[in-house]
């Protein structure tokens, strides 16, 4: 059984559909397999309206794709649902439309210009104008945990010490520290994006696919058999030796 994995799209149309190139090629040679995309579909890239539509019209066809949700995903929805809400994944003083964290770029994709410079209730009465409700569904039905062969898929990481049944959607899409920094086995190789490292990175007991598409990077696209993985290029498999 061999499973795919796409790592943060940021809005990155172009690159996603790279990457589904490179996974239809290596299917050409190794058979088809699920394709689970770890999240973080919208902000900072050009086009997150272009990338929820080219995804849902996948899963609307068959494709055997599952797409989680990230934080930037759950950013938008809740946004959206209300805009005054703090997110408690986020610091205080941060809000989804600081351009740190890109919301502006995403409701431009939808036609909403100066996002960011403007009121928040004119933005947020032109979102809900502007955002179809089929995306607002896709997002809010959005998975944050998937169980494939040895594999546990998610965003960010999950809280060590605690059974993958009792994870919180909070830890599933923002954690960073404790689960970064554990050597131990979770069980399954979790496979996750959130934390930007410079390349596909294979730690053993975890596979960091976040390569920075957000920031210019390139959007990562791997194979993984067992525990074992491989990076997907235009040449061919790129096998990605564990770091610990």
């Amino acid at each position: 059984m061999h499973l795919y994995a796409i790592g943060d799209i940021h809005g990155q149309l172009g690159l996603l559909q790279a990457a589904h190139e490179l996974i239809a090629a290596d299917m050409a040679r190794h058979g088809p397999g699920r394709v689970v995309h770890v999240g973080d579909l919208v902000d900072r890239g050009p086009d997150s309206r272009g990338v929820i539509d080219f995804l849902i019209r996948g899963l609307s066809r068959g494709e055997d794709w599952v797409v989680l949700k990230g934080n930037h995903d759950r950013m938008f929805s809740r946004f959206i649902a209300n805009p005054h809400e703090p997110e408690p994944g986020l610091r205080a003083e941060l809000s989804w439309l600081h351009p740190r964290l890109g919301g502006a770029d995403t409701l431009r994709s939808y036609g909403v210009a100066n996002a960011g410079d403007r009121p928040v209730a004119k933005v947020h009465a032109e979102a809900i104008g502007a955002v179809p409700a089929e995306h607002l569904a896709f997002l809010a039905a959005r998975p944050t945990l998937h169980l494939a062969g040895d594999c546990a898929f998610v965003h960010a990481g999950i809280r060590p010490g605690v059974p993958l049944s009792q994870q919180v959607e909070r830890d599933l899409v923002w954690i960073r520290d404790p689960f970064l920094q554990a050597t131990e086995s979770f069980g399954p190789l979790v496979v996750h994006g959130h934390t930007v490292v410079d390349a596909a990175t294979h730690y053993g007991n975890r596979l960091n696919i976040d390569s920075g598409a957000a920031y210019g990077g390139p959007l990562s696209a791997v194979v993984i058999e067992g525990r074992e993985a491989a990076l997907l290029t235009p040449t061919g498999r790129l096998k990605l030796i564990p770091a610990h």
